[in-house]
C-alpha cells in the first residue's frame, strides 16, 4: 500500500521554516502555483499536488520571504496591482473617448456631405 506523505511525519530545516504552521503555509500556496500550471521543481512520484508541493518545500527548493521582507513584498504587489488596475482603467477611458470621438466625427463627416450635397444641388440649378 502507497502511504502518502501527509501521513508520515515531516522531516524539514527548522533553520529555514520556524514552524509546521509555515510549512502547512508555504506548500499550500506552492500547491496553488502547481494548479495554476507551474513545473514541478522535483521529480516525484506524488499523484496529489499537495503532496509534490509538500515535499518541495521540505527539499528547500520553493523560495519563499517571511517578517518584514514578505510585508514589504506584498506591499509592492499591491502597488503594482493599483497601477496596473489604473493603466487598464485609463485605456478603458481612451477607448470610450475615442469611441465618442469617433461618433463626432462620423456625424460631423455625415454633415458635411450633406452640406456639400445641397451646395452641389444649389449651384446646378443657377
Amino acid at each position: 500500500m502507497d502511504m502518502d506523505i501527509i501521513s508520515l511525519p515531516i522531516e524539514f530545516d527548522k533553520e529555514k521554516i520556524d514552524g509546521r504552521f509555515r510549512l502547512v503555509n508555504i506548500a499550500a500556496q506552492r500547491a496553488k502555483e502547481l494548479a495554476l500550471g507551474a513545473e514541478p521543481k522535483i521529480q516525484s512520484r506524488a499523484k496529489k499536488i499537495t503532496t509534490l508541493a509538500i515535499q518541495e518545500v521540505v527539499a528547500n527548493k520553493v523560495d519563499f520571504l517571511t517578517g518584514e521582507e514578505a510585508a514589504k513584498a506584498i506591499e509592492q504587489t499591491k502597488k503594482l496591482a493599483f497601477r496596473k488596475l489604473l493603466e487598464e482603467r485609463k485605456k478603458e477611458l481612451d477607448a470610450e473617448e475615442r469611441s465618442e470621438l469617433e461618433k463626432d466625427l462620423s456625424v460631423f463627416m455625415q454633415e458635411k456631405e450633406e452640406s456639400i450635397t445641397a451646395d452641389e444641388l444649389f449651384d446646378s440649378e443657377e
